[in-house]
């Protein structure tokens, strides 16, 4: 507001060189005369003021700024810790993968080796119950023969004997008629009928 008041050249004697016969700037130098210590006063307290609080902004400001940068700083350390507990959780779960990659290789080899050594091993335990099955089949075909021989021979001697001991039908008639007659106490029947 000082900066409004013109300042009216004063001559040495305190009245002014020439007199401005203008009420504007009687009224301003009124002013000046009655509010000018204190307008002074004023704007030097609002310049302080001012600067106080163009101060104090830059020092929030300059604040702000440290405390960004050291929550940015913080934060790249986190970050770049995060970074490194995966790189490191990685690198160790890709080993875990590979070494559990050549265990199951290393398994299935395992399980390949056993599975030809059982297919061997059963081709040869068929093999060998293949040629037992066959040698019992040939041994009991020759007994099955001998003992097929054997009762051919034994029929064979069986019907010559009751071909031997075969009695004729006609003196089988005779024994047992004569057996009759004597059963009944009558005469024989040949001759009982030259008697006649």
């Amino acid at each position: 507001m000082a900066e409004n008041v013109v300042p009216i050249p004063k001559s040495g004697n305190g009245a002014p060189d020439d007199a401005a016969p203008g009420p504007p700037e009687s009224l301003d130098q009124v002013r000046d005369i009655l509010f000018g210590g204190q307008m002074r006063m004023v704007d030097a307290r609002l310049r302080g003021l001012e600067e106080r609080i163009a101060q104090e902004h830059a020092e929030l400001r300059n604040e702000l700024s440290r405390k960004i940068a050291e929550l940015d700083e913080a934060s790249q350390r986190e970050f770049a810790a995060h970074a490194e507990r995966l790189a490191a959780e990685r690198a160790k779960r890709a080993d875990e993968l590979k070494a559990l990659s050549a265990e199951m290789k290393e398994s299935l080899k395992n399980l390949e080796r056993r599975h030809i050594k059982f297919e061997e091993a059963t081709s040869q335990a068929d093999a060998e119950v293949r040629d037992q099955l066959m040698k019992q089949s040939a041994a009991f075909s020759a007994e099955l023969g001998r003992t097929a021989e054997r009762l051919t021979s034994e029929l064979d001697r069986a019907a010559s004997a009751l071909r031997a001991d075969k009695v004729d039908k006609t003196t089988l008639a005779g024994s047992l008629t004569e057996m009759a007659a004597r059963i009944t106490g009558g005469p024989p029947p040949g001759k009982g009928s030259t008697k006649g």
